[in-house]
């Protein structure tokens, strides 16, 4: 037991110190402003292209992802229909589907789907 609290220990140090070396030798100590500023043929930007987007968007880009993942986990569920036990099928389906409308139901409720404000 001593053993392998012992091995728990120098492999969290490792760890540790090797997240610790990686950290301090990726930073970046000069910063030219040619290789921060953004390359548009040689000439100066016209003005900054680290502009702000819409965090309402992002969200919604999101939970749109996040739905069309489950919609496609829904699609299988009609061509197992004869493979399963009907009762089992109808349970299943109705549980996940359940847990869906809750989760829509929810960001619908968060004000996730408002647009404008």
């Amino acid at each position: 037991m001593l053993v392998l609290l012992m091995f728990s220990v120098i492999t969290f140090l490792i760890c540790n110190i090797i997240m610790l070396l990686a950290s301090f030798l990726s930073k970046k100590t000069i910063i030219d402003r040619e290789k921060v500023s953004p390359y548009e043929c040689g000439f100066d930007p016209k003005s900054s292209a680290r502009l702000p987007f819409s965090l309402r968007f992002f969200l919604i880009a999101v939970i749109f992802l996040i739905f069309d993942v489950e919609i496609t986990l829904l699609l299988p569920i009609a061509s197992i229909f004869n493979l399963a036990n009907t009762i089992s099928w109808l349970v299943t389906s109705a549980v996940f589907l359940l847990i869906l409308l809750f989760g829509l139901y929810y960001e619908w409720m968060q004000g996730a789907l408002e647009w404008a404000e």
